[in-house]
């Protein structure tokens, strides 16, 4: 009997300490999950929903549905769509549809368009459901298979085209991929299907990019960030910078300019342009485009690079701007009407030191360019102050996407949730 009272007591321990640990859990949950970001006064935040997968960019229909493009497939889907039935802000329904994995969503003429690694298709809605009819139709294929920069990104202007960012499948057109000392191909043959920007109709179908695809745009090595901005009536777009300079070059580069070189440039992209990339890149210290090591330079030397087009704006290295946005609302103040947002994702190139990035910035515009600098808008993401690793980051903001009341949305692919930031007077 004694016997059995001791091992009573101590699976009534066992139960208290389990339930003990377990409310711990939930309230530290709790805690997080009603944490605030850290915005310009009057701004606040509210979570749509958490969870849903890794998470990239991001479309509002104009009845206020959310659609979210996941990088992986969850529940054996590529898709989330959410909608918010009481209008407090947070999903109420929650499904998941497509078969493929993507970067590259929005609404346009009425469909939602989905760019997955290879192709680019659209789904049609009947009436005001959620999920759209399961047939999609295919709009373009024919890209050119690559283990590097694979996603498909997308926007459209008013006459009838739409733009795909195709990133370069290398670091910088090496003969050797990623290996020191390595000379760099010239002419690099990755230009030829890779390292820009192609356009395509935005209602054909059967699309093929060597049959049907217009080289836009060249010498950009990934431009995951991208948006037509009706106001002024331009394509722009935000380009990841290469990598590894002191790692592969280190005769010429120390540590500290490996992680601050080069800067991530915003470009504003005129049918014909040509950024440089791989020959060139863009050093934020000299203000000029200088000629890549794997082609002969010294980090001084502009050689071919006095041709090629300069940023309008330039941000830290190794930040990585994953979309932009150009607000065209009426919810916020007056001086955000027709800026540009732009969602930087954080990077892993300025190991060893501190990494750059995990916040969303504001770009005032007047006409085609920035009218001030930038300034970080949102922040708070990464959860601490000094993040050395991605994967030391709670959040890592990826897509931005307006919605109908001019709300701005932003989501996450570190742990699947999203944002709607709202303002107050």
């Amino acid at each position: 009997m004694k016997a059995q009272n001791v091992i009573s007591g101590i699976f009534i321990f066992l139960l208290m300490l389990l339930t003990t640990c377990s409310t711990r859990e939930n309230k530290t949950s709790q805690t997080n999950d009603s944490e605030e970001l850290s915005l310009p006064d009057g701004f606040t935040s509210i979570v749509v929903a958490d969870s849903l997968g890794r998470g990239r960019h991001l479309a509002v229909r104009n009845n206020g549905d959310v659609y979210l493009a996941l990088r992986e497939l969850k529940n054996n889907h590529g898709i989330v769509a959410l909608r918010d039935n009481n209008e407090d802000g947070t999903a109420d329904e929650i499904e998941y549809f497509g078969s493929y994995p993507g970067t590259g969503i929005a609404f346009h003429k009425g469909f939602l368009y989905f760019a997955s690694d290879k192709e680019v298709m659209r789904y049609e809605f009947s009436k005001e459901d959620l999920l759209p009819d399961q047939n999609r139709e295919l709009i373009i294929a024919g890209f050119p298979d690559q283990n590097q920069h694979t996603a498909k990104t997308i926007t459209f202007d008013g006459t009838g085209n739409i733009y795909v960012n195709i990133g370069a499948p290398s670091n910088a057109c090496m003969e050797q991929t990623r290996i020191a000392g390595s000379k760099g191909m010239y002419p690099c043959p990755q230009l030829k299907r890779h390292a820009g920007i192609w356009r395509f109709k935005d209602d054909v179908p059967d699309q093929d990019q060597v049959r049907d695809g217009y080289r836009y745009a060249t010498g950009i090595r990934n431009a995951v960030a991208l948006d037509w901005n009706f106001n002024s009536d331009h394509l722009y777009a935000v380009q990841h910078g290469r990598d590894q300079l002191s790692q592969f070059f280190p005769e010429i580069y120390n540590e500290d300019a490996g992680v601050n070189l080069p800067a991530e440039e915003l470009f504003l992209v005129n049918d014909g342009s040509d950024f440089g990339w791989p020959y060139c890149y863009y050093d934020p210290f000299l203000k000029k485009k200088v000629l890549g090591p794997e082609y002969g330079g010294d980090g001084k030397t502009t050689g071919e690079c006095e041709n090629k087009e300069d940023p309008i704006m330039f941000f830290p290295a190794h930040a990585a701007p994953n979309d932009i946005l150009f607000y065209t609302g009426n919810q916020f103040p007056e001086r955000y009407k027709n800026g540009a947002f732009i969602a930087f994702h954080g990077s892993w190139n300025r190991a060893p030191q501190e990494q750059e990035g995990y916040y969303v910035v504001f770009i005032p515009f007047k006409g085609a360019f920035p009218s001030g600098d930038w300034e970080v808008f949102a922040d708070g993401f990464a959860g601490k102050e000094v993040v050395m690793q991605p994967h030391d980051a709670r959040y890592r903001p990826m897509g931005l996407a307006e919605g109908p009341d001019g709300s701005l949305y932003i989501s996450d692919s570190q742990a699947g949730r999203i944002w709607k930031i709202t303002y107050n007077e």
